[in-house]
């Protein structure tokens, strides 16, 4: 019977560990889990400016989730995200890989050389897009006037106010944001792989180009696909860069998911439809995390 009492005792050095989870904790209680459940709770009730100050907020089920998905709006700004993203990871990854195998090698210079290249990665986004503004200026932005002493363009380009180039535009400057980024997985991936695998394929005659084709990318696999869907989860969400270069415009040429969902509820004071909108952009990264744990498990089977 002693032995069952003492067995029964709680111990109190077994919680004492987790006592040093509790702030972190309490913190993403407070800060994530606590604004996400308000926002779903937000998106099944109608509440704009007027009925938000006299305290009235009617229940009304789906219906601003229909209202958000029949907006013709929303298919553009889908479009736009979609065309924003897979052209942002595309060129970052693929620029940021030759990047990474270049600094892989070492050569006078390559530590600073990329060093340099991360100050794209930690200026500030308000900074950048502020810069690639003037930059992009019809009146006198330096790519106008350089393409203007070169010949490729006999009069200035108004970059950012022309609806048939303003979301290229911002694709550029976002590419230029993320290629250290890419770059920085891509290089810590690099110089993990064993080095005996490229000196057996080189004894047999393989060479730069078979090494990179069946070495290089087979077991840098895993990390590519980190790399993509840490990029599809950063560039789906961009706000900031379009709402400092265009704020969405021309004529809604670079209007984009999250965009929108800021203007639903700031803007036009459609709180409900606004949460709406971000939880349908919620849903569609969470599917893409999905996607990519099916991938890594299926990696990891094979």
């Amino acid at each position: 019977m002693e032995k069952f009492g003492n067995a029964k005792q709680l111990n109190p050095n077994k919680f004492k560990d987790y006592t040093f989870l509790l702030p972190s904790a309490l913190f993403l209680l407070a800060f994530l889990v606590y604004p996400i459940l308000y926002n779903i709770l937000l998106s099944f009730k109608d509440i704009n400016i007027g009925n938000l100050i006299q305290g009235e907020q009617p229940f009304v089920g789906i219906e601003n989730y229909i209202t958000v998905l029949k907006d013709p709006l929303f298919g553009k700004a889908l479009v736009n995200s979609l065309i924003f993203t897979v052209a942002t990871i595309i060129f970052s990854t693929s620029i940021g890989f030759a990047l990474a195998l270049l600094f892989n090698k070492s050569f006078p210079g390559h530590k600073w050389m990329r060093s340099i290249l991360l100050i794209a990665w930690m200026t500030p986004i308000i900074i950048i897009g502020t810069v690639f503004s003037w930059m992009l200026s019809g009146e006198n932005g330096i790519i106008n006037e350089f393409l203007l002493q070169s010949g490729f363009i006999s009069q200035p380009v108004y970059w950012l106010t022309n609806p048939n180039s303003a979301l290229i535009s911002i694709i550029i400057a976002n590419i230029w944001i993320s290629i250290p980024f890419s770059m920085v997985i891509l290089l810590s991936g690099l110089q993990g792989l064993p080095s005996g695998i490229y000196e057996a394929a080189k004894i047999d005659g393989a060479n730069k180009i078979k090494q990179f084709y069946y070495i290089t990318l087979p077991l840098m696999k895993p990390t590519i696909l980190v790399l993509l869907m840490l990029g599809v989860i950063f560039t789906f969400k961009v706000f900031d860069l379009i709402y400092i270069m265009t704020g969405g415009g021309p004529a809604d040429s670079t209007q984009v998911i999250p965009f929108l969902a800021y203007q639903l509820s700031f803007s036009m004071y459609r709180f409900g439809e606004g949460a709406a909108l971000s939880n349908i952009s919620f849903f569609l990264i969470g599917m893409i995390a999905i996607l990519y744990l099916y991938l890594i498990r299926k990696e990891e089977v094979m």
